[in-house]
């Protein structure tokens, strides 16, 4: 056998998920246990995904990590505690073998290579994506076949979510081991067609406070987080679940705009307080009561994770008029043609009497970069196509095109 022929070479994309009923808080940080469930939409990776390849090889004396070309260090706590989950897996795989021993992988180092298609820790729940590839890559080239939520929970909670398609809830589960906080999916990708997403780029930058740090600060210091895991997130749960399953868009956009401004209220309380929302971020928030004020209906709805980027939810009937309306109060800057990216939305106009409601001026050209229109969409997936590989059978990455 030619030395450089890897035992195993997988490829795999995975998308991003946005929680709709948030994720804030840990109740155990080791095993990355949430102090309450969520519930969120998986994106569709046409628009938005991390690929990752995974490579194993008897050839490699350590193990190694590229991101977006990039080689990171593997010793990072949240990558090594993936990695020694799907080994554990995959050893208690093969104690339970009977016949052929498997291949001899276990014992072999791994190269991996991620892209992500979309700005990296810009608040586009860029980590979720990441780890859900990984978990997921790992676990075909290692040959593991059970659930992955632990192992993509090690690396980010709510990449767990992004293990399935469609509309996917997190069981906070209840045991002291995690073995029961697992991700399942609510509703297929196929559900609910007309849904659209929309993603308003306000800022690429990198946060001011982490995720990881945000939360712990809040569990420390919020009690208003404490009421909300215990008091509000059930309830809101169940009646989330029932908004999915009966298509009712109104009661679904109510309650994901409520259950954002309650998260980022939290953030607020902590001590000291925590602001992930910039000035353009409210000026959404205002652009959308107003819209649905107009129509005297909730048409769109916005959320926001840990940052400034608004993720709006519409019907597909209602997408070409906001785009209208967010154009016109946010002007693009000097790239008008390149403002709407993904899904073609067809230009409308703004009548005068939705322009008079709105009862915005228009901000200074580039507040917001550009938006996303994108979709429901599938779990993770495998690329079959050697082409696909980021790495090469050297196991280092391929030169860029």
């Amino acid at each position: 056998m030619a030395s450089e022929k890897p035992l195993a070479a997988v490829t795999c994309t995975a998308p991003v998920n946005i929680a709709v009923i948030k994720y804030w808080g840990k109740r155990d940080e080791e095993l990355v246990l949430p102090i309450n469930s969520s519930l969120s939409v998986t994106l569709h990776q046409d628009q938005l995904k991390t690929t990752t390849t995974a490579v194993i090889s008897k050839d490699f004396t350590e193990d190694r990590i590229w991101l977006n070309g990039r080689e990171e260090d593997v010793g990072q706590p949240r990558l090594q505690a993936c990695l020694r989950e799907i080994r554990r897996l995959a050893q208690k795989r093969r104690n339970a073998w009977d016949g052929d021993p498997l291949p001899s992988s276990l014992s072999c180092k791994v190269h991996v290579a991620s892209v992500n298609n979309f700005p990296t820790a810009a608040g586009l729940a860029s980590s979720a994506a990441g780890y859900a590839c990984l978990a997921y890559t790992l676990a075909r080239v290692y040959g593991v076949e059970s659930d992955l939520s632990e192992v993509a929970r090690q690396g980010s909670g709510s990449a767990c979510r992004s293990l399935y398609g469609g509309f996917v809830e997190w069981q906070m589960g209840e045991q002291t081991d995690g073995k029961d906080s697992i991700a399942r999916q609510v509703a297929p990708e196929s559900h609910w067609p007309e849904l659209r997403v929309l993603i308003l780029v306000v800022s690429a930058e990198k946060k001011l406070t982490g995720s990881t740090a945000g939360m712990r600060a809040s569990v420390e210091t919020s009690p208003l987080l404490r009421f909300r895991a215990e008091s509000v997130v059930p309830a809101r749960m169940a009646e989330m679940a029932r908004c999915i399953q009966e298509r009712d868009f109104p009661g679904f956009a109510q309650l994901t705009m409520k259950d954002s401004n309650q998260f980022h209220a939290t953030c607020l309380d902590t001590f000291p307080p925590i602001s992930y929302l910039n000035a353009v971020s409210w000026r959404i928030i205002h652009l959308v009561h107003r819209f649905n004020a107009h129509h005297g209906d909730t048409k769109v709805a916005y959320t926001f994770d840990a940052g400034p980027n608004a993720v709006i939810f519409t019907l597909d009937d209602t997408v070409a008029e906001f785009v209208a309306a967010v154009r016109h109060s946010f002007p693009p800057g000097s790239n008008g043609d390149a403002f709407l990216k993904g899904l073609q939305v067809r230009p409308s106009p703004l009548s005068a009497e939705l322009q008079a409601a709105l009862a915005m001026e228009p901000t200074t050209p580039g507040g917001v970069k550009y938006i996303i229109a994108t979709q429901v969409g599938p779990g993770p997936q495998i690329l079959d196509n050697p082409c696909a590989h980021l790495l090469g059978p050297d196991g280092l990455p391929k030169p860029a095109a």
